[in-house]
């Protein structure tokens, strides 16, 4: 997909029943109908890092739009990766249920279906860390067509609140599903992944695992000691083709 000249950001407030929550949204500037896509913050809320993403795929002829998954908790959170900015966030991830995450989804991508320049055929969604496992759980929403799921901690063995572990909702998958993970990751077992591809496959969802040999938990965030610039190029062509494929 080509580069746009301009966007605008701002933002936007979604309502989910009585419950109002704030979101990031950068979109294309030039006229025409474009596809949407779902970001989904790590623990460090929707930070610069976060805020950046959604404005990339902005500038390559997306609407994009990040809600604050960590509203109930603590509105207008968002932090650093000190140590105290990891513990805080992972604090507030504790707090989350998966229920009020698919909700709050739901309601990111109902604004995004009634602007009149968003393709009414369905979202993609993206997720880093924490918001990793998260889109696991969005991919079985019926509007998401296109799932990136970057370094997803716990899909094997837990959900957000409780209950079977999120892997276990890998039948309810309706699109294709992409998983980027680090051969380093000391917060992902290899042998997970190993456990999510053979999901995946054995319920028929379309998708593909990308390993990256020694990237480190995070590899794709340039503001984090863990970065890995060769890993974060190629998953991001991949997450374009997926989605260019897809939307």
């Amino acid at each position: 997909m080509a580069t746009t000249s301009a966007i605008r950001t701002s933002s936007v407030e979604l309502t989910n029943q009585a419950f109002k929550l704030p979101a990031y949204l950068a979109e294309p500037t030039e006229t025409g109908i474009f596809p949407a896509v779902i970001v989904l913050q790590e623990i460090f809320g929707v930070n610069a890092h976060i805020r950046d993403v959604t404005e990339r795929f902005a500038k390559i002829g997306y609407v994009a739009i990040a809600p604050a998954l960590y509203h109930r908790q603590a509105p207008g959170f968002e932090v650093g990766y000190a140590q105290a900015d990891f513990e805080l966030g992972r604090q507030y991830k504790n707090g989350t249920t998966a229920t009020e995450l698919l909700s709050d989804i739901q309601s990111a991508i109902d604004y995004v279906k009634q602007l009149p320049h968003v393709k009414p055929n369905g979202v993609g969604c993206i997720g880093f860390c924490f918001g990793g496992h998260v889109a696991y759980l969005a991919a079985t929403l019926p509007d998401v067509k296109a799932t990136a799921v970057f370094y997803g901690a716990g899909i094997t063995s837990m959900t957000p609140g409780g209950g079977n572990p999120t892997i276990t909702h890998t039948h309810e998958i309706g699109g294709t599903l992409y998983g980027f993970f680090g051969t380093a990751d000391p917060l992902i077992p290899n042998p997970d992944v190993d456990q999510i591809e053979a999901e995946l496959r054995k319920c028929q969802v379309p998708h593909q695992i990308f390993r990256y040999s020694g990237a480190d938990h995070g590899f794709f965030c340039d503001w984090r000691s863990s970065y890995d610039p060769t890993a974060a190029a190629d998953s991001w062509e991949k997450v374009q083709g997926l989605f260019q494929e897809n939307l």
